[in-house]
């Protein structure tokens, strides 16, 4: 389930420019209705996107098709380059051969099949049963031992040398991002490397202009997050900033953080 943080590609991408910012968040009377129906509906909703109309444009977007537009071709561009730089980080370590690495939301495999082409022993998940099934066929197609299944976030048990979560925090409301950082800590015996989408005045107002936009179908919810709480919950779990990094294209915006065990 790669989620992608394309913030104003999200919004604007096909026909679902207004799917990430629902009315109700902006009516002060629905707030409190409005937070806990995210909480409750916000993975109802990726799962069912990326099970249906979801996966099938994001599959092509992470693909090698030529069926995209320049918006989606963008975003693949600033997904690949977010990709290349954790494989460039993990390649100059030169360790990961035999290590264990939990992929959460995996996506169609675009990290986890690299990393297990590196030697890494891959245990991907995704929410998504679509999104999972593809990552498990191109892996099967190239030859490659990993293991790719369907779960949220949430339900990812055990304990690896790396934790990676790529793309996914974009469907994590702010007050859920806390947690769904601690968990992934919980999973990790070295390092976690995470990408957020970075809440500052100018991806918050680009992501104001998507909205402008209506579209005629429903997708999920789009959530910017402060680097400083990303920091600050890292820092709880036990884990400290090593090497960070950040993607930006004309519709990709990516804040990549690698974070180890003190």
């Amino acid at each position: 389930m790669k989620s992608v943080i394309a913030i104003l590609s999200l919004l604007y991408l096909s026909s679902d420019v207004s799917a990430f910012a629902p009315a109700s968040f902006s009516r002060t009377a629905t707030s409190t209705t409005s937070a806990l129906r995210s909480t409750v509906d916000d993975k109802t909703e990726v799962r069912e996107y990326f099970n249906t109309e979801g996966f099938n444009r994001w599959n092509k977007i992470y693909s090698e098709s030529d069926d995209v537009n320049s918006v989606q071709l963008d975003i693949r561009t600033g997904h690949d380059q977010t990709i290349q730089k954790i494989l460039n980080w993990i390649s100059a370590d030169g360790d990961i051969a035999g290590k264990t690495v939990c992929d959460c939301g995996c996506g169609v495999g675009s990290l986890a099949i690299p990393l297990a082409q590196m030697g890494a022993k891959i245990s991907a998940s995704d929410i998504s049963d679509s999104m999972a099934n593809e990552a498990a066929r191109r892996a099967k197609e190239l030859g490659i031992d990993a293991k790719f299944y369907t779960s949220d976030l949430e339900s990812v048990t055990g304990k690896y040398n790396t934790v990676t979560c790529v793309d996914v925090a974009i469907h994590y409301p702010t007050e859920k991002m806390s947690e769904m950082i601690t968990h992934l800590c919980s999973l990790a015996e070295e390092r976690v490397i995470i990408s957020f989408a970075p809440k500052t005045w100018y991806y918050v107002f680009l992501k104001k202009i998507g909205e402008l936009f209506p579209g005629p179908s429903k997708t999920t919810r789009a959530y910017l997050h402060e680097e400083s709480a990303v920091r600050d919950a890292l820092a709880k779990a036990g884990f400290e900033v090593a090497r960070e990094e950040m993607t930006a294209t004309n519709f990709y915006f990516s804040r990549l953080l690698e974070a180890k065990r003190v």
